[in-house]
Formats: structure tokens, C-alpha cells, sequence
């Protein structure tokens, strides 16, 4: 892909690109909406991601051009408009880390092209936005020799999506993005930010991921509205314990104290948040033992949970899910990603794989109308530079 990239970019912008590189998307096994409650999130990067190129211009003009959003054909800003501007769709992610960037280092007087592709569906709930986000800034970095660490970047990422954006979300998904290992996911503690490496390694079973192809538009979502629940019923159980986030409670301990929250959905909230932080401590120490099995059942109790209490699903994820949990040869099966749409993931057998694409695409034609799609992907490493 990226050679064919190349020589589009000396036809889109008439100069030779200066640095290429790339941001995979991601997955996240366990630990949904856990980490901007202070929990554990246990991702892993994927190698469907987001290729980018870019030269320095003499100028202090902006062109940015994606093969994904060719309709909205090349948008161009200088680099003293760098507010959000929702004519810039897509481009409004890279605006982001490009404003962030240039106040904390000064050096960046020079304008700049930059031709984008990716092969993460949109609004799959891969990550495609911090996948972008990313890999501008690491463009950024290396084409401006910037003392910009990873973390740094990651956090920047976070700052776009929350300021820039307007999306309450957490950390998790430029973590993985940063700082992904290949054949490894991340077990991360979102509070400390302090993770684990974990080969990502499920002997006779494998990743099937799963879209519903149904797109979610993540700020148009729910999930802000989520977090604002979870923070109310904090705010409930901290009249009389002292905790600064419901990732700090075990399940025992929330059975304790519980009643303190007297809206019932905020309840639920709460009750998913601290749940699933425990599961994702539990699956952590299953994959660690290579006990598939119980790692399965976390998946299962990971979606009822969702469904349920966090009630971020949805009839296409629902159908998704639970038809696979009934598949031979699956061990379990869970939305991943924020929810409302995007993919859900199965841990299935290797021999089982096309029995599970057969029975899960009849049902979900028979109960949504259309097929779903369906991915085997390695795991990746982070950003990277690309030798052109």
C-alpha cells in the first residue's frame, strides 16, 4: 500500500514525501468502559491500522488528504486556524494533535502535506480515530525532529479526543496504539498507567473479530452520557468511603456500600464498571495459564454485562455475540469498543472458524437484514516509522 501511496503523493502535492509511517488499529479483549473509571483495559494492537506520508512545506499552510474520505477532497487550513471546524470532518482528528503539538513545541513553523490511508472499516470501533491521531503526531516527530516521548504523544491523543473532540473517553485506546508489541496485548491500569506485556497466544483457538457494519459515530453516541452516570454514582459512594474511582472497589466491597446509589441505573453503571474490572484482572491470570476456557466465560459475562447493566449493545452486537457464544468450537464472545455498533470479538477454535462465519452471517441476515464481516488479524506493534 504504501508504495502505491508514494507515487500518489507526488502527483496529489508535486514533491517527494519526506517520512511515511504507521498506527494499527486495536481490540480490546476485556475491559470495556473500565478506563475512565480507573480500571484495568486489556487491548492488543491489530495490523489493520492507518498509512500515512508527509513532506515540509516552505509555506505555513496545512494540505491533508485521505483515500478513505475522497469526497471531501484535499482540506487545507494554515497553521493559525487550528480550530475545530466541522466542515474538516475526518481531518478534524489531525487538526487536533497538529494545534496540541505546535503549543508545546514551537519549532513547528513550517506547513505541510499529508496523504492518509486505512484499512480499519470507519466506525468499526477499531480505533480508527486514535490510529490517525497517532500516526499524525508520529509523522509529526519525525518530521520535525521533536523530543516528543510516546507517552507524551499518547497523552496528547487522549487531549484531542476529550478537548478537541468533545468525547469523554479514556486512555486506552492510544495506549495500545503507542505502545503495542507485536503478538502481545497490553494489561493496563489505567489509574497508574503502570502495564504488562502478555503473549497474546491462544494455542488451537484464535481472534475472530466480527462487524456488524452498521457504522457508530462515537460523538453522536451515548457514551458521554455513560460516563457522566458513572460519575454521579462515584460521587454517591464517596459519602462515605474514600475512593477516587469505582476501579478502586472490588465487587465485595460495592455489594457493602451499594445502597448509597439510589438511581437504579446509575446503580447498574457502577455495578458494570467494578464488575468488569475484576473479570479483566481475571482474565488476565487466565491467558497467563493458557486456560482458554475460562477466558471464554469472562468474554460471555464480559457482553451479559454490557447488555445489561451497561446497556451499550444493541440488536446487531446482541445477534453478533450470542449467536456465536452457541457456535461449537467457540469459547466465548463479546462486543468490543465503545458499543452501539462497530464489531464484537470470538475466541474460536481454529477448525470452527468457518462453521462460526456460516452461522453467525445466516443469523444476522435472518434478524438485521445484511451480512457482517468478518477479520483474522495478527497482532501488531504501535507507531512506527516506514522506510519509503
Amino acid at each position: 500500500m504504501i508504495q502505491t501511496m508514494y507515487k500518489q503523493f507526488e502527483q496529489l502535492f508535486d514533491v517527494q514525501a519526506d517520512v511515511a509511517a504507521f498506527a494499527p488499529g486495536r481490540i480490546n479483549l476485556i475491559g470495556e468502559h473500565t478506563d475512565y473509571n480507573g480500571g484495568y483495559v486489556f487491548p492488543a494492537a491489530i495490523e489493520l491500522g492507518t498509512y500515512g506520508l508527509v513532506s515540509k512545506r516552505s509555506d505555513d499552510i496545512v494540505q491533508l488528504y485521505s483515500n478513505n474520505f475522497e469526497d471531501k477532497g484535499l482540506i487545507s487550513f494554515s497553521l493559525d486556524e487550528l480550530e475545530f471546524n466541522h466542515a474538516h470532518d475526518w481531518a478534524n482528528y489531525p487538526k487536533g494533535i497538529i494545534k496540541y503539538l505546535k503549543e508545546k513545541y514551537p519549532n513547528i513553523t513550517n506547513g505541510f502535506n499529508i496523504l492518509v490511508e486505512g484499512n480499519i472499516p470507519n466506525g468499526a470501533s477499531l480505533s480508527s480515530s486514535a490510529s490517525i491521531e497517532l500516526l499524525t503526531g508520529w509523522l509529526l516527530r519525525q518530521l520535525f525532529n521533536l523530543e516528543l516521548s510516546r507517552l507524551e504523544l499518547i497523552k496528547i491523543g487522549q487531549q484531542v479526543e476529550n478537548e478537541f473532540m468533545g468525547v469523554n473517553s479514556g486512555i486506552m485506546d492510544q495506549f495500545i496504539i503507542g505502545m503495542g508489541k507485536a503478538e502481545h496485548a497490553i494489561m493496563l491500569d489505567t489509574a497508574t498507567l503502570n502495564y504488562d506485556f502478555v503473549p497474546a497466544k491462544f494455542g488451537d483457538y484464535v481472534i475472530s473479530i466480527m462487524n456488524t457494519n452498521k457504522r457508530r459515530n462515537l460523538t453522536e453516541s451515548k457514551y458521554n452520557e455513560r460516563r457522566a452516570e458513572c460519575e454521579s454514582a462515584l460521587a454517591a459512594l464517596k459519602q462515605e468511603i474514600n475512593i477516587e474511582a469505582l476501579g478502586e472497589l472490588s465487587t465485595d466491597q460495592f455489594k457493602v456500600h451499594q445502597h448509597l446509589i439510589n438511581n437504579d441505573v446509575e446503580l447498574r453503571r457502577a455495578r458494570h464498571a467494578i464488575t468488569e474490572n475484576e473479570r479483566t484482572k481475571e482474565a488476565f491470570k487466565a491467558l497467563e495459564q493458557s486456560d482458554f476456557a475460562t477466558f471464554g466465560k469472562l468474554l460471555n459475562a464480559s457482553h451479559a454485562s454490557l447488555k445489561n447493566d451497561y446497556e451499550v449493545t444493541g440488536k446487531e452486537l446482541d445477534t453478533l455475540a450470542e449467536t456465536a457464544q452457541q457456535v461449537e468450537g467457540v469459547l466465548g464472545a463479546r462486543m468490543t469498543g465503545a458499543g452501539f455498533a462497530g464489531c464484537a470479538i470470538a475466541l474460536v477454535h481454529k477448525d470452527s472458524i468457518k462453521q462460526l462465519e456460516t452461522e453467525v452471517s445466516k443469523k444476522y441476515q435472518d434478524e438485521i437484514g445484511y451480512l457482517p464481516s468478518f477479520y483474522h488479524v495478527g497482532i501488531s506493534e504501535g507507531v512506527k516509522e516506514l522506510t519509503i
